[in-house]
């Protein structure tokens, strides 16, 4: 089941890619096309392509997207008057399909163990939440066309639209998360945690603690997403100290790590799929207004974090 994602994930793009060369207002759709196709082959052939293809690929993404060979159409598909006409026709109700999406993939899991398909051998248990999100898609996207009775491309021309409007820091989440496996394969978690048995004295639980959420914070800042730094910060000081040796719940340090990593994705520009693009589609003055702004929400959040970790972890 988890290949047919893959599948899909790659149709996905594909379309995007059909979408920006159907765009002729858009003077960078052929850029925007060869992007697009090269995500979608990377995801129906990475495996068989082998480490140095896929290397060239991404490097071949990098290329499109550093020579500016992107770009959004000036064109609309629809009026400010026609979106505010829908917009009072169907009020919030426009949301439902977006909520079916994470309902079923929270409320699938749950019930998962207690139905037929744990016993059938159709889905693995390790992958039921990323299985269950694919069909909330699918759910989502049928409801919407069965409600709203959209053309027939419309999913297509409006989800290339929004791709092309975001542009490369759509696949930035993946490729940080790349980043992050490669940097734990290297070792680098193993040699920040040598490091950080030499200055944290032994049995002092709250510093360990503490260098471990403000690590998670500065990777995150870093590389740009807590996905990246979570394998390197877990490696050094999550498993070794927090865990094996100061004998901390895995599942805390876990999810409030990853959950202390985002405190720095609201502080850094590197984030840009989550702060610089906003910035641009709302054209705002200050590229840096929606960080600057977080900020303050950021710190508080990041010491409650590392407050949960030590008492939660620890001491509950």
């Amino acid at each position: 089941m988890t290949d047919i994602h893959y599948l899909l994930a790659g149709l996905i793009f594909a379309s995007f890619a059909v979408s920006s060369v159907r765009d002729t207002d858009n003077p960078k759709r052929w850029g925007n096309a060869a992007f697009w196709a090269l995500v979608a082959v990377s995801f129906w052939l990475g495996d068989i392509l082998g480490d140095t293809a896929n290397g060239v690929l991404v490097l071949a993404l990098v290329g499109l997207a550093g020579v500016h060979a992107l770009g959004r159409s000036a064109g609309e598909s629809t009026s400010t008057q026609e979106r505010q006409t829908f917009s009072e026709r169907y009020g919030n109700r426009l949301f439902l399909p977006a909520l079916i999406i994470p309902f079923t993939a929270f409320i699938g899991t749950l019930l998962f163990t207690y139905t037929p398909l744990k016993s059938s051998g159709l889905i693995d248990p390790k992958s039921v939440t990323l299985v269950l999100l694919g069909v909330g898609v699918v759910i989502a996207l049928i409801l919407s066309y069965v409600w709203l009775r959209p053309p027939p491309l419309a999913a297509v021309d409006e989800g290339g639209r929004l791709a092309n409007a975001i542009g490369w820091a759509l696949v930035l989440p993946q490729m940080l998360a790349a980043l992050g496996a490669v940097f734990a394969a290297a070792g680098i978690g193993t040699t920040i945690g040598a490091l950080a048995g030499e200055v944290i004295p032994h049995g002092s639980v709250f510093l360990a603690v503490l260098l471990y959420g403000l690590g998670m914070v500065v990777f995150t800042m870093i590389m740009g997403n807590a996905f990246a730094a979570f394998p390197v910060m877990v490696a050094a000081i999550g498993v070794p100290i927090l865990i094996h040796e100061d004998g901390g719940r895995a599942a805390v340090i876990g999810a409030v790590g990853m959950l202390t990593g985002y405190c720095g994705t609201l502080m850094t520009p590197m984030a840009a799929n989550f702060n610089i693009v906003p910035a641009a589609l709302l054209e705002l003055r200050n590229q840096y207004g929606v960080v600057k702004v977080q900020v303050a929400t950021a710190i508080p959040l990041l010491i409650c974090n590392i407050l949960i970790l030590y008492f939660a972890g620890f001491h509950l």
